[in-house]
């Protein structure tokens, strides 16, 4: 049998501000969790989140931090939520598409991943994500086949997910790839070619480039009324003075990868390994343009979220 959609309140929670917000049309934005858990240590995380929703709320929308809380797929966190899943950092389950029935089967706690959060925000009514990065095409995957979740839910849920580009631990070629045969359109935020998330070019260009978020609103609205399915990656580049240079990024990525075959890691344990590596050989200075990458998008998000709503 199939569910009907209010059967999805057993399973929902969203909290009181974000379901006013969205019943009243205001503009809200989703935000993931696993930056808190496994992307950053205790308590720069949480400080992290919390500054990155009070960026969303300057910027005139209202942020939704996205995790499963007890089994709830919850909608809205509290900063005492927040500060549980940054204090529980690596313990908390990181959650794609597929572990989501069992985290909520178990009433566990878990971090979702762009995947998970979009699908989430969808079943809640919110269009616009902000992210670091999206996940994609590993280096060496005609070998290993790890293919990232996030790519098929672009292909599937409508959730425009503003982001610095593809981690530059990707390989961004077949990555863009993927996302043509789905459908899915690559937009660039005031530049012709797909920021590599440290650094602000790469040698791929996006498929469109649109100057305002205005554009971008519309472009996206007029997208899903003509019920074109999937979400779009909104890609804005790391401020130029936070940006890394491209031989740094690059010479450390190598080193990590290095490391990651040696310990054997896989799947979706390889992305926090290969971040956290890489923080350590550039010194902490890629946490540090992480951190100012994620709040440059949670401010383009917002500005999104708003035009959309005002149509």
């Amino acid at each position: 049998m199939d569910q009907k959609p209010s059967d999805l309140n057993q399973y929902l929670q969203v909290s009181d501000e974000v379901a006013e917000a969205i019943a009243q049309g205001k503009p809200v934005v989703a935000l993931e969790s696993t930056i808190i858990s496994h992307g950053m240590p205790w308590p720069k995380n949480a400080e992290t989140a919390k500054l990155v929703e009070q960026t969303v709320r300057d910027c005139g929308a209202v942020p939704a931090t996205i995790a499963v809380i007890n089994g709830k797929l919850c909608a809205g966190l509290s900063h005492d939520e927040i500060d549980l899943l940054a204090k529980e950092g690596l313990k908390v389950t990181k959650c794609s598409r597929r572990d989501l029935p069992f985290i909520v089967a178990t009433q566990g706690l878990g971090a979702t991943t762009v995947a998970a959060t979009m699908i989430i925000a969808q079943l809640a009514g919110i269009k616009v994500f902000a992210t670091g990065g999206i996940g994609g095409v590993h280096r060496g995957a005609p070998e290993s086949f790890d293919v990232s979740a996030d790519l098929q839910e672009l292909a599937r849920t409508d959730v425009a997910v503003v982001c610095a580009g593809a981690k530059s631990i990707l390989d961004i070629g077949l990555t863009l790839e993927y996302l043509e045969t789905h459908g899915v359109p690559i937009i660039g935020f005031q530049t012709d070619t797909l920021p590599a998330f440290y650094c602000r070019e790469s040698d791929y260009a996006v498929d469109y480039r649109l100057n305002s978020p205005a554009e971008i609103a519309e472009a996206l609205a007029i997208k899903w009324a003509m019920g074109l399915k999937g979400g779009a990656v909104v890609a804005n580049p790391i401020p130029e003075k936070f940006a890394m240079a491209k031989a740094t990024i690059d010479h450390a990525i190598e080193n990590a990868l290095a490391d990651l075959e040696i310990h054997g890691i896989k799947g979706k344990e390889a992305t926090p390994f290969l971040l956290q590596k890489v923080s350590e050989l550039t010194g902490g200075d890629s946490l540090s343009s992480n951190i100012e990458l994620v709040l440059n998008n949670a401010r383009l998000a917002a500005d999104i979220a708003v035009k959309l709503s005002s149509r």
